[in-house]
């Protein structure tokens, strides 16, 4: 396969796993901004989205305040923001189309459909009452495109390509919104009131992952704890969000792709001793060398691993 299919099948797979995940954030946001929670000060939900999808500092340049027409301005609709919904779906349907001949038409048709639909939406109707259809219809779109990709698409270097994409950007979001929110987790905030901001917290990043409810499946007898939640999202490979599913998945799919090419370069070998050290860690081995500090360190190794992968391959 040439290298700017790779790169083409790669980044399509990311950026729609980047649109959804920043969807899923501005639902958090958006549930926080209409309940009451003690404690919390004005705008908390909004600043949850964005330091956790990264663009924080260029919202704060851009805007005067913080709201939830300029937050759905910035994050869904600009074009100046490079993690906006906006500006994923159009880089998602760009490099497909770059494949167009190399995708299924069911897939092509989840991918180009939803541009167009999204870019008959018109920003000024997106209002308060609006937010949340369109935000359903969003990850409802998202999942067509994921459904479509693994029931139609042939298991070769292409599938493999498209699964690495998908997963590098999952392992990625998780590990910065629990390195955004990492201090809520430290083992001192185990014990507080049922209506504390750090309660509001974990409920929040459990969400943004969608997992408050496989959570209560994972500690059916247990309350929120941060212990809890870190080892959930870090280590508990059942978990589809999790740090541990993610490299799982990619060190399955690094070992389908050497076999399919009949030879390993060393980016797959890379996922694997990834994954290979996750299932060995121990949520208070973490915990003991710091959990900021490892949370850090893992997305210089992802980011790593993708940067090695891209130069194996041939593609940026």
């Amino acid at each position: 396969m040439l290298g700017r299919t790779a790169s083409s099948l790669f980044w399509m797979s990311r950026y729609h796993e980047r649109a959804q995940n920043v969807t899923k954030l501005l639902e958090v946001a958006y549930r926080g901004a209409i309940m009451s929670h003690t404690g919390q000060e004005h705008g908390t939900h909004w600043t949850f989205a964005l330091s956790c999808s990264g663009c924080e500092g260029d919202f704060n340049e851009r805007y005067d305040e913080l709201n939830l027409r300029n937050v759905v301005s910035f994050m869904v609709f600009s074009k100046d923001n490079p993690v906006s919904i906006r500006n994923s779906l159009e880089l998602a349907r760009n490099n497909a189309r770059a494949v167009r001949t190399g995708i299924t038409a069911e897939l092509w048709e989840a991918i180009n459909t939803t541009w167009i639909d999204f870019a008959d939406v018109n920003p000024q109707t997106i209002n308060q009452e609006k937010l949340p259809d369109f935000l359903a219809w969003a990850n409802q779109r998202s999942h067509l495109f994921r459904g479509a990709l693994l029931n139609t698409i042939l298991r070769d270097d292409g599938y493999y390509f498209s699964q690495m994409g998908n997963f590098v950007e999952r392992a990625d979001n998780t590990v910065r919104i629990l390195n955004t929110q990492y201090y809520s987790l430290l083992p001192d905030n185990d014990i507080v009131d049922d209506g504390s901001m750090e309660r509001y917290q974990w409920s929040a990043i459990l969400r943004a992952l969608s997992g408050r409810r496989s959570y209560r499946f994972a500690y059916p007898n247990a309350r929120l704890k941060p212990f809890n939640i870190a080892e959930f999202l870090i280590l508990r490979r059942e978990m589809p969000r999790s740090l541990a599913h993610c490299y799982h998945w990619l060190a399955d799919t690094a070992e389908d792709l050497g076999q399919f090419y009949g030879s390993r370069e060393p980016s797959l070998d890379m996922a694997r001793e990834i994954s290979r050290s996750l299932s060995e860690k121990q949520m208070r081995e973490i915990y003991q060398e710091g959990l900021h500090e490892f949370l850090t360190d893992f997305i210089g190794r992802n980011n790593l691993f993708a940067q090695k992968l891209s130069e194996d391959y041939n593609f940026a």
